[in-house]
């Protein structure tokens, strides 16, 4: 069967399946609205946020800074061994791409350990902000 055959074939299958409804693949397991029942809504933990950061700055980057200056030594000294021969400079320049991506990665965990924590903060404050926003209504509930 050439591919504009089967084409067609799939093109009419679809036009004949085609209908004005709406059809849901799965039903929820509740009779309730969204979030798919197991799942809370949303939740957020500041001691894992900040277990995360703590991981990044005290066991991640001082692991990824000695690895990267573990190949530090053994690369200069084959870029000496070499000196004169193109492989040399291969080296320098592959050492010196490393070394970006290694301030690269050493940034982006910076990011990231900054992003954990001020999560935190982040929901703490919308928390709090939202809690506000509720006063009034709750200053009419408790004068009736």
């Amino acid at each position: 069967m050439s591919f504009e055959n089967e084409w067609t074939q799939h093109k009419n299958v679809a036009m004949e399946h085609r209908s004005s409804s709406t059809r849901l693949n799965q039903v929820p397991a509740d009779a309730g609205g969204g979030g798919g029942g197991e799942q809370p809504d949303l939740a957020t933990t500041p001691a894992r946020k900040k277990a995360a950061a703590n991981t990044i700055e005290n066991h991640i980057q001082p692991d990824v800074k000695a690895a990267a200056d573990a190949g530090d030594e053994g690369t200069s000294g084959a870029v000496a061994e070499f000196k004169g021969w193109d492989t040399a400079t291969g080296l320098k320049k592959a050492h010196e791409h490393w070394d970006g991506q290694v301030k690269r990665l050493m940034a982006r965990l910076d990011s990231e350990k900054a992003a954990l924590r001020g999560a935190s903060t982040l929901f703490s404050n919308n928390d709090i902000v939202t809690g506000y926003s509720f006063a009034p209504a709750q200053s009419k509930v408790s004068g009736l």
